[in-house]
């Protein structure tokens, strides 16, 4: 789908615009304390001209044949790029997570790569200490992994997918 870049767009955000609208697609998860499962996935990057993007996601666990099981995670949070390319990402999560990244936007290529810096959890939350996310634009489509330190064990593969913009 075409990708036009915002006339309001703040200029700090200009390596990060590839990632503005609307993604949906599937993903992958895995990790030792449970089981490998499939989900779906939208995610949305909206701004209003000011120095960040709004980011939310929303996730569903679905079957082989790819019919939706169940709702899963929801995360909301500001992606706040500055002019060197570094940024900065707060996030919120409906399982009682917040976190605050920092991390790298390529200039001139669309990647973004970013590591916790703090991870807080409510007192109903599992324990999860920390993370690392990529996103890149890959023949047009938006690929992610996300990293994930938890429940004892060390930093290692969590989620993946491939998300399609609408």
């Amino acid at each position: 789908m075409p990708f036009e870049i915002p006339d309001n767009l703040h200029p700090d955000c200009a390596p990060v615009a590839w990632l503005l609208g609307t993604w949906r697609g599937n993903g992958h998860g895995d990790y030792p304390t449970i089981e490998a499962f499939q989900f779906g996935q939208e995610c949305i990057f909206t701004h209003d001209g000011r120095p960040f993007f709004h980011y939310m996601s929303r996730a569903w666990i679905v079957d082989d044949n790819g019919d939706k099981v169940r709702d899963a995670a929801i995360e909301t949070g500001f992606l706040r790029p500055k002019a060197d390319g570094s940024l900065e990402l707060l996030l919120t999560h409906n399982t009682g997570f917040v976190e605050i990244w920092y991390g790298t936007a390529e200039i001139g290529t669309p990647r973004v790569e970013l590591t916790t810096d703090a991870v807080v959890r409510t007192q109903t939350a599992k324990e999860y200490t920390g993370g690392h996310r990529m996103y890149g634009m890959v023949e047009g489509d938006l690929l992610w992994a996300y990293d994930m330190a938890a429940m004892g064990q060390a930093l290692q593969p969590h989620l993946w997918g491939r998300l399609v913009r609408q």
